[in-house]
């Protein structure tokens, strides 16, 4: 009878086993795949499925299944967009308010100022591992590259990583002299990058390798691509430049003509939105027709790049439909920030050639954008790439802070082709936990505090429920090296400083007038001074620092480049020297004055 008793117990005991698992099993064919792909510096009509004249057919198909939001903003330049998309929370609190590499000391002596993602933040990576998620990392992080701070070791379980703000796409090299080596990890561990490398090839190589390697145990997965493209050095395979060699011949102005009106004819923007030039803008008939020549070249690696990134994002795709994955995975795509508009008037130039050169890099106009070859765009076509939007990345106008957001995927099931509903950078990582079924955490997760999201769920947008998740009340701040903005409702407070802005506050309707070429400060003061209020309470709030006396990101950075190569004392009595050096000539020039 007890031997009975006993069989039964564990005939029991097995049963329940076998339901535990196909619950678990249930649960997990009911949570979607997500993969979350982040192009690097791509403007707002860079895309096909808004305004531009780059093929991307993947992208296309994507946006086509999903939701394409046209009211979408995020940081203004990297790491900063990197930690919100991640986390959820401010940039000022995640730790990153800017890239380590524009911070300078007596910002570094503030917790918040490390430039490196913060212990008080919880990953989405985290959240969704803990709660059965493979995770996956294949390309750019930047936020933080010191033991406790690697994708490894927050939240991905398979890491393929550059630690830096970019590096060359071709070939394990940094792309600036601020960078000793283009730091690659492998799971935690530095490693080496194989001789046939392309980022864009490689990255997706990477994603599927990840996905593949644990395909039949039935969890659901979180892959996460942030791409190197279009991040400088533009580069591509010679395949990707060539349809594009005579794309740009007429230059820039028209080219932002053009977008803007495809951009107007899908309804992504009004079709009278006035254009702003920006200052950094040169007349294309005032360049030489060699000058017309290279600048032409320059834009179509930029865009056979965003080409090669379309064609790998096709390949994800395959392979996920071939292994039966696509029907259950939902897709996120979207930039860090607005276009690069900071590469050289004239690469050509001694001075601009400089930089690259003393890496190995070349600018000749026959290999421009191939292996060895340090390529950018000109600020004019950076202002097409943003086109008809104003100023770009660094800057904290529409062409910095507003680029494309396409949710796609059958799990989402019938979803509006389009939204203008606003959403900011920390949306989305609110977005992809509700859609793997997690909750928020609260101020305490794995027995530490931490600072609780911020972001707003877009599934309700995506479904159709609402028409937004923000109120007319609702203030959304931000902050980059004393440029600032706030929204509310369909209004954008603004100020940009040197060398493209003045200073000065404005008011925009970004809804009417994306273009920002209406300042409504003086028909809506009061609109005006409470949306002034409210920035000062995001700042206090952020705990936003003021700049140091005579700032400048691009003096940082070499000022931040020489003191981790050179040491301080050297540091300070370069300096020295610098400020020395007109006194010198001074009394160089009386004294041979006084000696005739």
């Amino acid at each position: 009878m007890s031997v009975l008793r006993s069989n039964y117990l564990n005939l029991g005991f097995l049963l329940g086993v076998i339901a535990l698992i196909s619950s678990v099993n249930a649960e997990n064919v009911n949570r979607p795949n997500i993969v979350f792909l982040l192009a690097d510096d791509l403007g707002y009509t860079d895309i096909a499925p808004y305004g531009s004249e780059v093929a991307t057919p993947n992208l296309s198909q994507l946006a086509s299944e999903g939701t394409r939001f046209t009211n979408y903003h995020t940081a203004a330049n990297c790491a900063p967009a990197r930690a919100m998309l991640l986390t959820g929370v401010s940039s000022h609190l995640a730790g990153v308010p800017n890239i380590p590499e524009m911070m300078s000391p007596a910002q570094k002596l503030q917790d918040n100022y490390q430039g490196v993602l913060g212990n008080n933040v919880v990953t989405i990576a985290t959240l969704l591992e803990d709660t059965g998620y493979h995770t996956y990392l294949a390309g750019k992080w930047h936020l933080g590259a010191t033991p406790g701070k690697l994708p490894s070791e927050r939240g991905f379980e398979r890491t393929f990583a550059l630690m830096d703000s970019g590096a060359d796409n071709f070939e394990q090299r940094p792309y600036l002299p601020i960078y000793d080596q283009a730091n690659w990890f492998a799971d935690g561990e530095r490693t080496q990058l194989p001789d046939d490398f392309y980022s864009s090839k490689f990255l997706i190589d990477k994603t599927i390798e990840f996905i593949d390697s644990n395909l039949k145990d039935g969890k659901p997965f979180f892959a996460y691509v942030p791409f190197q493209a279009v991040h400088m050095p533009v580069q591509a395979p010679q395949k990707y430049i060539e349809p594009y060699m005579a794309q740009y011949d007429e230059g820039w102005h028209k080219l932002r003509q053009e977008r803007h009106a495809r951009a107007a004819s899908l309804g992504i923007v009004p079709g009278d939105v006035e254009r702003v030039e920006a200052a950094s803008t040169m007349d294309w008939e005032t360049l030489s027709p060699q000058q017309r020549r290279y600048e032409s070249k320059r834009m179509a690696v930029y865009a056979g790049m965003i080409e090669a990134m379309d064609v790998h994002i096709g390949r994800l795709v395959a392979y996920l439909r071939e292994t039966n994955q696509f029907d259950n995975t939902v897709f996120i795509f979207t930039s860090d920030n607005g276009a690069e508009g900071s590469g050289p008037q004239d690469p050509t130039s001694f001075s601009s050639r400089q930089g690259p050169s003393s890496l190995g890099y070349n600018t000749d106009y026959e290999t421009l954008g191939l292996k060895g070859s340090f390529n950018s765009i000109n600020p004019g076509f950076t202002s097409a790439a943003v086109g008809p939007l104003s100023y770009y990345k660094f800057y904290v106008g529409e062409g910095g802070l507003r680029v494309p957001l396409i949710v796609s995927g059958k799990p989402l099931g019938d979803v509006p082709e389009q939204t203008a509903a606003f959403a900011w950078a920390t949306d989305i990582a609110a977005t992809i936990i509700s859609l793997a079924g997690v909750e928020a955490p609260g101020r305490r997760y794995g027995g530490r505090p931490i600072l609780p999201m911020t972001g707003k769920d877009l599934t309700p947008v995506v479904s159709g429920e609402v028409e937004g998740v923000y109120s007319e009340d609702d203030a959304i701040g931000y902050e980059l090296t004393g440029h600032a903005a706030l929204f509310m409702g369909d209004y954008k407070l603004m100020r940009n400083l040197a060398p493209m802005g003045d200073g000065e506050w404005r008011l925009f309707n970004i809804v009417k007038d994306p273009g920002e070429a209406r300042d409504l400060k003086s028909e809506m003061p009061e609109r005006f001074e409470r949306m002034i209020s409210a920035y000062e309470q995001f700042t206090v709030e952020n705990r936003v620092q003021p700049l140091p006396e005579g700032y400048s990101q691009g003096r940082q950075i070499i000022v931040n480049a020489l003191r981790e190569r050179l040491g301080s004392g050297i540091i300070i009595g370069l300096l020295l020297i610098l400020l020395l050096m007109p006194l010198i000539v001074y009394v160089r020039m009386r004294r041979s004055g006084g000696s005739h």
